[in-house]
């Protein structure tokens, strides 16, 4: 019998699969198909022939986890304490999953707005409690009267991912207000804030729920230096939370993974000293307007991207097809892969658009573009 038995395989291994099987171009899956910065590989080569393969502290390098807490007080002004507040996990879905069983338990729900990420709703289901999704507006901003309306003496957990996988919004100084208010009329609520897109913002600057004073004792950040420094195989991420909320966090993780990595934190930690994270937006806004660029003389519409590496486009003046139907006809006959956005709601609602990751290399955007504008 099983626990999941409504979880299949998932849209962005479905559609990588189909990519290879029909040598598409693969802008599905979000992750880099460019070099990693020589610094951080020069860094990992170095350190393979020193002594840092063995176990670490389970919260993670211990100067790793001071550099995050000067890292994060020179971003957001939030002073945290690298030694109960902080937690280095195997990527940031990990850090997800160990939030949500550590906190949530038999019979709570757990608000997910929609369109969301997939790895939110399984641990909710394995802790037996109930996913509560609400739908954003068409526009993706949040329906505030909505989430209210959803909240009860059983919510538990509200989860925000900001910015937003797989739109690119960004929620603004209002949204954040409305939430404190929310929570001022319902003590028991904790947000599970996922912000793994944090440095890769463009015209609109992210803001964290680290910069929300009411926040944060609620409040369970995560991140991800997969995302940040074009490293996703590292699988390596954090999470920030008050002292109350890490105790039970950190119970969960050391009998779900115990350690991370150790060469590659050790790695980050000196990488850290190197980069800007200014040069993580910057980077990536020139790609998103380079594709967009590329893409000015097709059919698409292309929807605003105020953050992550995705561009959603609408296809309506295209074809009549259901969102998935429309991204396997677009691998099989124009050799393109894309995500449908369908897949990312509860009740599949579908818009007629579709997520394309603009992570990829000059020549791979330049290639896919010239296929997608050749579509009449």
């Amino acid at each position: 019998m099983s626990k999941l038995p409504h979880i299949g395989t998932s849209i962005f291994t479905i559609m990588s699969k189909m990519a290879t099987e029909y040598n598409a171009i693969n802008l599905s899956q979000g992750f880099p198909n460019f070099p990693v910065d020589e610094r951080l590989t020069d860094i990992v080569a170095r350190l393979a022939k020193e002594n840092v393969h063995q176990y670490l502290p389970m919260s993670g390098h211990p100067p790793l986890l001071s550099k995050i807490a000067a890292f994060i007080k020179n971003s957001y002004e939030r002073i945290i304490q690298p030694e109960t507040e902080l937690l280095i996990t195997a990527g940031a879905t990990q850090a997800i999953f160990t939030t949500i069983t550590a906190l949530v338990e038999t019979n709570d729900e757990v608000l997910i707005l929609d369109p969301s990420y997939d790895c939110y709703e399984a641990p909710v289901l394995l802790s037996n409690a109930n996913p509560v999704r609400v739908s954003l507006n068409d526009d993706y901003t949040p329906n505030w009267d909505r989430i209210e309306k959803a909240c009860n003496s059983k919510t538990k957990m509200i989860i925000i991912n900001n910015p937003h996988n797989p739109t690119g919004k960004i929620l603004n100084k209002s949204d954040f207000e409305i939430l404190e208010s929310l929570l001022e009329k319902y003590s028991k609520i904790i947000v599970l804030s996922d912000e793994v897109y944090e440095y890769i913002t463009f015209e609109q600057k992210h803001i964290s729920a680290h910069s929300r004073e009411k926040l944060l004792n609620r409040c369970v950040m995560v991140s991800s230096f997969g995302k940040s420094f074009h490293v996703t195989g590292w699988k390596v991420g954090y999470l920030v939370a008050p002292e109350h909320l890490m105790k039970e966090i950190k119970k969960v993780h050391q009998f779900l993974v115990f350690s991370v990595n150790s060469i590659c934190q050790v790695a980050i930690s000196e990488y850290l000293d190197l980069v800007s994270v200014n040069e993580i937006g910057n980077f990536y806004q020139k790609k998103r307007n380079y594709f967009r660029q590329l893409l000015k003389n097709s059919r698409f519409e292309l929807m605003p991207c105020e953050g992550t590496y995705f561009q959603v486009a609408s296809y309506a003046s295209i074809s009549d097809k259901n969102d998935v139907d429309f991204c396997k006809w677009l691998i099989t006959d124009h050799g393109v892969a894309a995500i449908p956005i369908s897949t990312f709601y509860a009740d599949g609602k579908d818009l007629k658009l579709i997520r394309f990751c603009f992570a990829k290399d000059n020549a791979t955007l330049e290639a896919a573009a010239k296929r997608l504008c050749a579509i009449q």
